[in-house]
């Protein structure tokens, strides 16, 4: 960022009679703003916390500081450790471990710290630069007046624009938090149905298609398809790319070759954005495209909008009678009904993976566009980025522990079935093309004679085995399907299930 004015700290609000909030009929109440500790506004810092905390490490704002401290720290570090700036002292491992040791022992002390000076400089990055030679100074005191760091503190954050820093931040902080916590949590989730459509993958269930009665197929295979599903998406989220610049402030190296005109400045940039263990990308402006990004979290976006099917596809298979819901001790399912035991965690699910996607999707639109060579609207943007991650994972905790409170209730898949054997028509007029093809005769129409007999109507076990006798069809074939039920009418349905440990 080239500047920070949108994001830095405000003077605080004066207070007048006027604004203190008052009921209509009664005393002024107590200013909730005000309230130490302070109050979260939304619900991921508040009534969410326990199921995002782990991202704080990662995407909070305490996060970015840590990690544009961490690239300061290594960027001076490798300019001396490659003696790109002549007359440069080399550090020992000592000083360099000093170094590192900020950032390793970033705490609450810090944060505070750089939001003081961050009121003074009104710009976050330079609060950081501050930070870092201040440490710098008082290096002396804690190695011996011999330390060569005081020496060098101007090679902190030498040539480097302030969306040098930040790019490679970002790139770090989502590596992180995808690496460490989305994914592992995501990846936990689909080895959960894997494990349930393996346990249930001969478990008969009535298709429905179009929300109405169709081919039967297992509870299994149909958990099978989702993981199958879920897993593609986690194979390309797994393999994501995190791109970074190092490179002025309009990419061209212009303040480095300024400098020091002899060093291979494209070649520092590319050994330093690949020590930090990201993809350099040796084309940018001031800003790394961040196109990564958008890539990104396409493909989150995507797994989201799967696991909502699942999600959706669990209540239904819930308002069926499918699943029997295992309440919770001392839980209550409805204020006023104490019968009812409701799918909550996976409307709650719902509910966030669509929020997580709308972010998600307003990312990937607004960051691979910026005006000419900078403008700041990703800034702000980027901020955003630890409530899409949020509620993501918010929602795969509620799918998790949805999943786990189910009993599958195969009694009444069974009587679903039994009820539905106009299915078996498919199977019939199947057989009956397969026999006219054959030559058997008397095998004409075949569908619309299966259609007079089932659409509109319940068939019993009876009606279909009747109607199969007068069909002429080759004995074997006709004891084939004579013996058929809705439940045994599931094809390959079990088997397809091994396909998800290929």
């Amino acid at each position: 960022m080239s500047q920070t004015a949108p994001d830095a700290p405000r003077p605080e609000p004066t207070e007048s009679a006027a604004d203190v909030d008052q009921t209509p009929a009664g005393p002024a109440r107590t200013r909730l703003a005000e309230v130490t500790p302070p109050i979260a506004l939304g619900p991921l810092d508040g009534r969410y916390r326990p199921a995002v905390a782990p991202l704080v490490d990662h995407l909070s704002e305490a996060a970015l500081n840590r990690e544009r401290l961490h690239v300061e720290v290594e960027w001076l570090i490798h300019l001396t450790s490659h003696h790109v700036v002549p007359g440069a002292p080399t550090l020992s491992s000592e000083e360099r471990d000093y170094l590192r040791r900020i950032v390793t022992d970033f705490d609450a002390g810090t944060v505070a710290q750089l939001a003081a000076t961050e009121k003074i400089t009104v710009h976050d990055v330079k609060a950081v630069e501050y930070l870092l030679k201040e440490h710098l100074a008082a290096a002396g005191s804690l190695l011996g007046q011999d330390t060569v760091l005081p020496k060098v503190t101007e090679l902190v954050h030498f040539a480097a624009t302030s969306e040098d820093i930040n790019n490679l931040s970002y790139a770090l902080m989502v590596q992180g938090a995808v690496r460490d916590v989305w994914l592992p949590a995501a990846t936990a989730l689909v080895d959960d149905v894997v494990a349930m459509a393996h346990e249930h993958a001969a478990v008969p269930m009535l298709a429905r298609t179009h929300g109405q009665p169709a081919t039967p197929t297992t509870l299994g295979k149909e958990l099978a398809v989702l993981a199958h599903r879920l897993r593609r998406q986690l194979r390309r989220i797994a393999g994501a790319e995190y791109l970074g610049k190092m490179n002025g402030a309009t990419g061209t190296f212009g303040a480095h070759l300024a400098a020091v005109p002899h060093a291979d400045w494209a070649l520092v940039s590319q050994s330093f954005v690949e020590h930090l263990g990201l993809t350099w990308n040796p084309l940018t402006t001031q800003i790394e495209s961040h196109d990564w990004q958008a890539e990104l979290y396409a493909d989150m976006a995507r797994f989201n909008r799967i696991l909502h099917n699942l999600a959706t596809d669990a209540w239904t298979y819930i308002s069926l009678g499918y699943f029997a819901q295992v309440r919770g001790q001392g839980t209550v399912g409805s204020s006023t009904m104490p019968h009812k035991v409701n799918p909550i965690r996976f409307e709650n699910a719902e509910a966030n993976l669509e929020l997580s996607c709308a972010l998600l999707d307003t990312l990937g639109a607004t960051l691979v566009t910026s005006r000419l060579q900078r403008d700041l609207t990703d800034s702000t943007t980027q901020r955003n980025i630890g409530p899409a991650f949020g509620h993501s994972l918010l929602a795969i905790d509620n799918v998790r522990r949805g999943l786990a409170g189910l009993d599958v209730d195969a009694a009444a898949m069974e009587r679903d079935l039994d009820a539905n054997w106009e299915v078996l028509g498919e199977a019939i007029q199947s057989a009956m093309r397969a026999a006219g093809v054959a030559g058997v005769p008397g095998m004409e129409e075949p569908y619309e004679r299966l259609k007079e007999l089932t659409r509109g109507r319940r068939i019993t076990g009876a009606d279909m085995r009747e109607f199969v006798a007068g069909l002429g069809l080759p004995d074997d074939v006709a004891a084939r399907l004579s013996a058929m039920t809705p439940s045994s009418y599931t094809g390959a349905a079990a088997e397809l299930v091994r396909f998800l440990d290929a």
